[in-house]
């Protein structure tokens, strides 16, 4: 059965970087997000056991939308990834309980890396 993740970004050329950065192979249902809420949606929707993460969008950035999956316990595994990458910025993900941070541009070799160092892919 594919795993559902969502990709959330207001750029839709993000989006697609980050989809194409995706693992060769990995049998996934990916559901697009321009902002948090529509993130959230997806998530209570089932389609979100893992969710890559912008942090700056319009409507509701990444730290809320962190903010209410934590708050909520909802069920999903949050890999932030953004341009931001100064320290505060990545303490602060990871206290909101992102499993972790990669910077942008994506490539496959990070992405794959992080998904493998948390057992989301068998390596």
């Amino acid at each position: 059965m594919a795993l559902p993740i969502v990709i959330c970004d207001d750029s839709s050329f993000a989006r697609k970087q980050m989809n194409r950065a995706l693992p060769e192979g990995w049998d996934v249902d990916v559901t697009f997000a321009t902002h948090g809420e529509e993130a959230l949606a997806a998530i209570k929707a089932g389609k979100g056991e893992i969710m890559f993460l912008d942090l700056t969008m319009p409507v509701l950035d990444g730290y809320g939308t962190l903010e209410i999956i934590h708050k909520e316990d909802l069920p999903s595994m949050v890999i932030v990834v953004s341009g931001d990458i100064q320290p505060e910025a990545y303490e602060r993900v990871k206290k909101l309980g992102a499993l972790d941070f990669i910077k942008k541009p994506v490539d496959r070799e990070k992405v794959t890396q992080v998904l493998t160092q948390y057992g989301v892919l068998n390596g």
